[in-house]
């Protein structure tokens, strides 16, 4: 009997965490965080108000496709991070991860975001060709327009936090 218990209580606290992780995921919400003046979350409703960025990426199959989301730049300037004139100094320092739901990570520099330093627009996206991300890829992804390689194309982000090397 008690064996039972135990295993429906390891059952339960199993399937809580996948509900809550993946409704926080449905539910279409990232978390931007860190060295910044106002940590805060983004639905895609709030996204769906923010300026617009195009831009175009091949996929693996080399098919061209054209995504549609905001400047990660922007995301972090509406936080308060650090950005424009005042990114220089020890300010140079500062890096963002971006994190997907299944816990892979990428990171930028700060400074790469920023259009005073680099033309390079990375953002993060909420449609494909004018379509939803698919569910396996959203629903937000970061795209990179220059990389070479789509490793830094993070899928299903939930967390953008800036930090500061030591």
């Amino acid at each position: 009997m008690k064996k039972h218990l135990i295993y429906r209580l390891l059952f339960l606290i199993l399937f809580s965490v996948v509900f809550f992780e993946t409704h926080a995921q449905i539910s279409g919400e990232v978390q931007i965080t860190g060295e910044i003046l106002k940590p805060y979350k983004i639905t895609l409703a709030d996204l769906k108000k923010m300026p617009r960025t195009e831009v175009s990426r091949k996929d693996r199959d080399s098919n061209e496709h054209k995504y549609s989301g905001v400047l990660l730049s922007y995301l972090l300037t509406e936080g308060g991070a650090t950005t424009g004139k005042n990114l220089r100094g020890n300010n140079l320092k500062k890096y963002v991860i971006v994190e997907a739901l299944d816990g892979y990570q990428v990171v930028f520099s700060l400074a790469e975001l920023d259009a005073e330093f680099s033309e390079n627009k990375i953002i993060l996206a909420d449609t494909i060709d004018n379509l939803p991300l698919a569910a396996a890829d959203g629903p937000f992804r970061i795209i990179v327009e220059h990389d070479k390689r789509p490793a830094r194309c993070i899928k299903q982000v939930i967390g953008i936090e800036v930090g500061v090397a030591k």
